[in-house]
């Protein structure tokens, strides 16, 4: 998500806070300061409301952010990345890098999320009936024990990309050992999830006159219809692209250069008269590295006179994927890595580049020729 602050890692994962997270939290704070601790803790200073507010509202977020991090967490232990995780104005989400391998795994992590939520039900619920003597301090906790409970039970619901609809696809998957059967009916459960929640808020809207509520189902439920539909998307790209190799997409732009050649002089010779972009790195007979527009960026201009191509080339060794490669695994791998650009071998040596641009114009054409 563009937009987003980072606040570290933890267990080696990027947390990132978006923009829109800063709205919502102040709404929760207001809502709590103003309507719901007046009620449960009678008698105290308005001071007292608007920092147990403040202080339950940032302690919700941190149930967010541990019910992702639950996920995050299986998810490495099935051998899938974890890009990210972002709070924002839904509450979280964690930015894996493929989809599960199997269907066992895909319930695994999804279940560990809901799995957590209640455990922190069960922890702030225990810890606010134990201390229930102290009204200030037992009220945050109970609040946050039913919060967690509610964010368990609808993530449950039965709708893609809820975790109840990850299970949902896990369990068909399991049962018929069709990947792709199982996120078509996962997906149209979740779109059913979303059009409800949309109509339930309209009617919120217009028969109650709950606008403020209404609205947010309303929103949530667009939401929903919207990664929905983006999963379903990718699946049809997936089908796009089976069979297709890196071969046949790999463009033969690249112009090879020696790797002795001064910086200064690739880019006045090749880059600002010639218009060329990409170049491979010859020697002994074969392709030893890339160099792209981005490689000569990084360099300062005062120091392309000091340095060879050889120096600042990217080496093809653990860069590059092989000419067979499936297309979808490439491109896959290039979002893991946030590539722009791979370079394709051939027997150890360089066939080609596939660059991010290229790869959607292909698709594009193929989407075209469906129509």
């Amino acid at each position: 998500m563009r937009g987003s602050l980072s606040l570290g890692t933890i267990f080696g994962i990027p947390i990132r806070l978006h923009a829109s997270w800063f709205l919502v939290a102040a709404l929760v704070t207001w809502t709590l300061a103003i309507g719901y601790f007046p009620q449960q803790i009678p008698g105290s200073s308005p001071a007292t409301y608007w920092a147990v507010g403040g202080l339950a509202a940032l302690l919700f977020f941190a149930s967010v952010l541990i019910h992702e991090l639950a996920h995050s967490v299986l998810a490495l232990r099935e051998q899938v990345p974890v890009k990210s995780i972002t709070l924002f104005i839904f509450g979280g989400v964690a930015q894996i890098g493929r989809e599960p391998p199997t269907a066992g795994a895909e319930f695994r992590i999804a279940i560990a999320g809901p799995l957590s939520s209640l455990g922190l039900a069960a922890l702030f619920g225990g810890l606010g009936t134990a201390l229930s003597g102290s009204p200030v301090v037992a009220a945050p906790l109970l609040y946050l024990a039913q919060i967690n409970l509610l964010l368990a039970l609808f993530n449950m619901i039965p709708g893609f990309p809820l975790d109840g609809g990850r299970v949902l696809r896990a369990a068909i998957w399991g049962f018929r050992g069709d990947y792709r059967n199982a996120t078509r009916w996962a997906v149209r459960a979740g779109r059913t999830v979303a059009f409800g929640l949309i109509g339930l808020g309209v009617a919120q809207i217009l028969l109650t006159g709950g606008f403020a509520n209404g609205l947010w189902l309303a929103f949530i439920g667009w939401y929903l219809n919207g990664a929905a539909g983006a999963s379903l998307q990718q699946l049809q790209l997936k089908d796009m692209l089976a069979g297709v190799k890196a071969r046949n997409v790999a463009t033969q732009a690249c112009v090879p250069i020696p790797g002795e050649l001064p910086l200064d002089q690739l880019v006045e010779d090749h880059v600002l008269s010639a218009g060329e972009r990409c170049f491979y790195v010859t020697g002994q007979d074969r392709a030893e590295g890339l160099i792209t527009l981005k490689n000569l960026r990084a360099v300062a201009r005062g120091l392309r006179s000091t340095l060879t191509a050889g120096e600042v080339m990217t080496r093809l060794v653990g860069s590059s994927v092989d000419a067979d490669a499936e297309v979808w695994d490439v491109l896959q791998r290039m979002d893991e890595a946030e590539a722009d650009e791979i370079p394709v071998v051939e027997n150890g040596s360089f066939l080609g580049l596939i660059t991010r641009e290229g790869l959607m114009n292909h698709i594009r054409l193929r989407a075209e020729l469906a129509a």
